[in-house]
């Protein structure tokens, strides 16, 4: 997401109290003063509350500074101030953002690019609380079968059950049980006292009958079921009233059940007992099962209540089948419902709840607004089916209508995972709250801006504050105000350029976000489209997902650009079902790619290089230095100083990911993790290594006076002027700056890079390596985070592989990547069910010439521009 780490710039000295305006903030402001944070050079800022404010600027010109490590940060602490003992332990190492003042500051939530839970018992409905209100509404109205014959449950009074058991043969010896622990480990001690305060003296206990002072002891870590001996009857003529008074006395004082034990014929030492167990909730008229209380729980698949007992509640068991990775089974037993068999045979309009979470969200809109409640159920189910129609219409609008409730949440993209989370934080109703929001137009077609700038707004007509970092064009025209940080990035931005709402922006001349607001610099439309349709990679007959049979072709040494709707199936073709097929063709391996028929033209590609979004490492020692190879040379550059020899240190000795010059209270991650339990987990600073990484001996070896902690600290621009003299190291870090990373340090975390910087140091460094000239790239939105500016960098680059002979297919939204590309192939027309066709390809220009086609009009409103 964002830095913690604090590269070596020269920043200005703190001020003191006279060096900053004491003009009073404007009413009703969140003020800063003297903000240093990374590169941020010293700004004062006030921000309007209450407004909905865009932070804008070049890539690493301090946005996310500003906006992550100086407001949020201080919110965060603040907010921790206010909580428990146990939580307050840690203030002392939640470091202070470098800032003289800030005032004004409301409570701070933020949602950032991060995906979501990584828990695969996380879904869209669960994480949004719908499947909250669902189970609520399910267990309170819903119809209940018998999951073996299909019966409509019905529910049996004691007066039913009496009756049931005087219609008995006479002479049948009955045994009236209350159960009261079922299967629970322990000794259970006070189980055991509770009866004896009841007034009952015998208890069955693991099937055996026992006096109360006879019980043996319990195993405590075994599972024990027990219940009390309410009454020993024999069926007569005249045991109906008796019945009933022991049925009560069960029902007292057991757990809602009454259980019989019956004995046909005479008994004796060796006779088995037929046991019945009767429920006064819920009993199957034909096989006589008997339910326990239907409630929220028994559709939970997160709890041993609910959860389908072969799967765990996952839906699927065995991790590879037949050797694929990643290919689970469906679970046989739930079939990917996830829960047991009790929970799936609850009906509600005709559905079981795996049925409705498996409906897209403008579906399940459909089914909960058609559904009719009789007078006794309308006041429990209208509170309910409001929040859940709330919920699913704040999903809805920001467009992710064609996403199924039951989606995992770990398979969402960043992108949707925000939009989720600002749907949920629409729902909740807070005020007063500052939302900051990291790019949350991410994979968003332009048809679909306008209900995400809706969503916004009406977050901030609810009483909120705003701070949206981001480049979209139509989101910053729509803005209160306009942050423009810059006018560079890394030491040559952070800096305040202008500060207006959008309509003066544009005459800021020291905007150069203005600048391309008003069309005085924009990106140009290439001079010709390269496109030989003789050679082309084609896949047909694909199927996977929601496409319907697909047969699309993609020509070679060209730009081709996927587009269309969120849902369309743009990833499902081009990553799971084009990528792979290459890959495995390639390679003779991999995973499995979705369906289709047949794959041509591949033997015109020699090599495939997919660049997705996916970080570059998992662990805080992962860094842009690490995945480009870059830091092997650097570590070997520390071994030949003279320090290094005399010391007898290999390069091993500069590795923080073995023993021997780590930190190893941090095992060189210089960073300590805080569980919070309550919220998210904290990483602050090693106190012993203070971030470093590495332990004060290995510290002590300086190349040209810089420690290896020290070369980390440099960002990228500054690292290829001091290893000018080293061409290995140069080479890999010139891709990083090509690409509009010049601004990260070398050893910045790979837990802090956004999606789009972690695509982009994966191209840099594909970049850095031996060219076929017939290599085939992948890339999945690569402009994400990106200035205006940077995207005429990131086109450039991706020209120059084309003019090489190379095949770039990116899968993208931004207007000026889709006029710029040679080829583009448009799927819709809507996402989910309602998408999955190729609906136009052509030159963009071709596209734009259709009148009905989404991706088309917003095209002609960009190429209408050009000369």
């Amino acid at each position: 997401m964002v830095s913690t780490m604090h590269p070596i710039v020269d920043r200005a000295e703190p001020a003191g109290p006279d060096e900053h305006s004491e003009a009073e903030a404007p009413e009703g402001a969140i003020r800063l003063r003297g903000v240093r944070v990374h590169n941020l050079r010293n700004i004062d800022l006030d921000i309007p509350r209450d407004r909905f404010v865009v932070i804008t600027g070049p890539s690493g010109s301090g946005k996310s500074s500003l906006a992550f490590d100086t407001i949020f940060a201080e919110g965060q602490r603040q907010y921790i101030e206010t909580l428990s003992t146990y939580a307050r332990q840690f203030l002392h190492q939640l470091e202070r953002p470098d800032v003289d003042l800030i005032e004004g500051l409301q409570p701070t939530i933020s949602i950032d690019q991060r995906g979501g839970s990584r828990n695969p018992r996380s879904t869209v409905a669960t994480v949004t609380e719908i499947y909250d209100y669902l189970r609520l509404l399910m267990a309170r109205t819903g119809e209940v079968f018998c999951y073996r014959c299909g019966a409509a449950i019905r529910q049996q009074m004691p007066e039913q059950i009496a009756d049931e058991l005087a219609a008995l043969d006479e002479g049948t010896k009955l045994i009236l049980l209350a159960p009261l622990v079922r299967g629970r480990k322990g000794k259970h001690a006070e189980v055991f006292e509770q009866v004896r305060k009841a007034g009952f003296v015998r208890v069955r206990v693991d099937g055996d009958i026992y006096d109360l002072d006879t019980v043996p002891a319990l195993a405590p870590r075994r599972n024990h079921t027990i219940d009390a001996v309410i009454d020993r009857i024999i069926v007569r003529s005249n045991v109906r009233p008796r019945l009933t008074e022991s049925l009560a006395l069960a029902l007292k004082h057991g757990e809602g059940l009454a259980v019989a034990s019956v004995l046909r014929g005479t008994g004796g030492d060796g006779a088995v007992w037929e046991e019945r167990r009767y429920s006064t909730e819920y009993a199957c008229p034909n096989c006589r099962l008997s339910y326990d209380e239907i409630e929220p729980r028994t559709f939970s698949f997160n709890s041993p209540y609910g959860a389908c007992p072969t799967c765990q509640g996952l839906g699927m068991v065995g991790a590879e089948l037949n050797g694929e990775a990643g290919s689970d089974e469906v679970c046989p037993d739930c079939h990917g419902a996830r829960l047991r068999p009790e929970a799936r045979n609850v009906r509600l309009g005709d559905k079981a709840i795996h049925e409705i979470t498996a409906l897209a969200v403008a579906a399940g809109r459909n089914f909960f607004a058609g559904l009719n409640f009789p007078p006794s159920q309308a006041a429990v189910a209208q509170p309910l089916l409001r929040e859940i129609a709330s919920r699913l219409a704040f999903i809805d609008q920001v467009g992710l209508g064609y996403l199924t409730l039951d989606r995992s949440a770990d398979t969402l993209s960043g992108g949707e995972s925000q939009r989720i989370r600002l749907a949920t934080g629409i729902g909740s109703g807070l005020v007063g709250v500052c939302y900051i929001l990291d790019e949350p137009s991410i994979g968003l077609h332009p048809r679909d801006n306008q209900r995400l700038i809706d969503a916004m707004r009406h977050l901030q007509q609810q009483g909120n504050t705003l701070l949206v970092v981001e480049h979209d064009e139509a989101i910053m025209r729509q803005a209160d105000e306009i942050i423009d940080l810059g006018p560079g990035a890394g030491r040559h931005g952070g800096a305040v350029v202008a500060q207006a709402p959008p309509d003066e922006i544009v005459r800021q001349p020291q905007s150069i976000t203005g600048k391309y607001l008003s069309g005085e610099m924009k990106i140009d439309v290439p001079e010709r489209r390269a496109i030989n349709h003789k050679r082309a990679l084609t896949i047909e007959g694909a199927s996977g997902n929601n496409l319907k049979n697909v047969t699309a072709s993609f020509p070679l040494s060209a730009l081709v650009c996927v587009t269309g709707v969120s849902g369309s199936g743009k990833s499902t073709l081009v990553d799971d079902t084009l990528g792979r097929a290459v890959a495995r063709r390639l390679n003779g391996e991999g995973p499995r790619p979705a369906p289709h028929t047949s794959l041509r033209g591949v033997n015109q590609v020699d090599k495939l290089i997919e660049i997705d979004q996916s970080p570059i490492g998992r662990t805080p020692r992962s860094n842009p230095a690490t995945y480009t190879g870059a830091f092997d040379e650097i570590r070997r550059v520390f071994t030949t100083t003279r320090e290094a020899r005399l010391r007898g240190y290999k390069a091993s000795r500069f590795s923080f990911n073995v023993k021997g010059g780590r930190c190893e209270v941090c095992q060189g991650q210089g960073v300590q993790k805080i569980e919070m339990n309550f919220l998210p987990d904290l990483f602050v600073k090693c106190p012993e290594c203070g971030g470093k990484q590495f332990n004060q001996v290995t510290l002590e070896v300086r190349y040209r006076g810089l420690s290896i902690a020290d070369v980390l600290a440099l960002r990228v621009d500054e690292a290829i002027e001091f290893f000018q003299n080293f061409p290995a190291i140069r080479r890999l870090l010139v891709g990083l700056d090509e690409v509009g990373l010049g601004y990260l340090t070398l050893g910045q975390s790979s837990t802090t890079l956004s999606g789009g910087e972690a695509q982009r140091i994966k191209l840099a460094t594909e970049l850095s390596r031996v060219d076929t000239g017939k290599t085939l790239y992948i890339l999945d939105e690569p402009t994400t985070g990106l200035h205006f500016d940077d995207v005429r960098k990131l086109l450039a680059v991706l020209s120059r592989l084309v003019d090489l002979g190379n095949t770039v297919i990116v899968i993208e939204h931004h207007l000026d990547v889709i006029k710029s590309a040679d080829w583009v192939v448009d799927l819709g027309p809507e996402g989910g069910a309602a998408g999955g066709q190729i609906i136009a390809f052509g030159t963009p220009e071709q596209i734009a010439a259709l009148a009905d086609n989404a991706t088309g009009q917003y095209l002609r409103q960009v190429l209408s521009t050009e000369p």
